[in-house]
């Protein structure tokens, strides 16, 4: 199974005035802008999953529908695991009880998906692995069973990296 983590694009900043609960502080105009592009990337860079987890938090959601938008990925189905900074565990419980896919993508937040690749690969969530930036990605795979210790990095791809990727030329008419 490959697992793609996906943290979500930039949100506004913490305002507890405006969002005083910060399960709903939206994206920034400029993170739905260049996530834009990133999902059009990842829409002709990568194979699309099967199905999409995403946290119900508005940041990681909206992420998600842009992937769903852009590149053409499924709609997202919401996973109440990932939104908490202690999600590796249950996550890769969670799945592992997912029979029959091959490609799952998952949006969420750091820490929590920092320890979960931290989780899958080295067996511990307090392993420092990578920090996974907001509109980052990364592809995990699992080879046989999914459990803790059990993954491989596959590839890891920074927001600039994947804005940076040529743009397919367009075709003439």
């Amino acid at each position: 199974m490959e697992l793609l983590l996906v943290r979500h694009a930039m949100a506004q900043e913490r305002d507890p005035q405006r969002w005083p609960d910060d399960r709903k502080r939206p994206l920034r105009p400029e993170g739905i802008r260049r996530f834009r592009a990133i999902a059009r990337t990842l829409g002709r860079a990568a194979p699309a999953p099967e199905r999409v987890w995403s946290s119900r938090f508005a940041r990681a959601w909206h992420t998600a529908t842009l992937l769903h938008e852009e590149a053409g990925w499924p709609a997202p189905e919401a996973c109440t695991a990932l939104e908490g900074d202690d999600v590796a565990a249950e996550v890769l419980r969670q799945i592992a009880r997912a029979r029959g896919v091959e490609r799952l993508a998952v949006v969420g937040h750091a820490p929590g998906l920092d320890a979960l690749a931290a989780a899958a690969v080295h067996g511990t969530e307090t392993a420092t692995f990578f920090q996974l930036r907001k509109g980052g990605v990364a592809c995990l795979e699992f080879e046989g069973k999914v459990r803790a210790g059990a993954a491989e990095l596959v590839w890891l791809a920074t927001p600039r990296f994947l804005e940076a990727l040529p743009r397919p030329k367009k075709r003439a008419q």
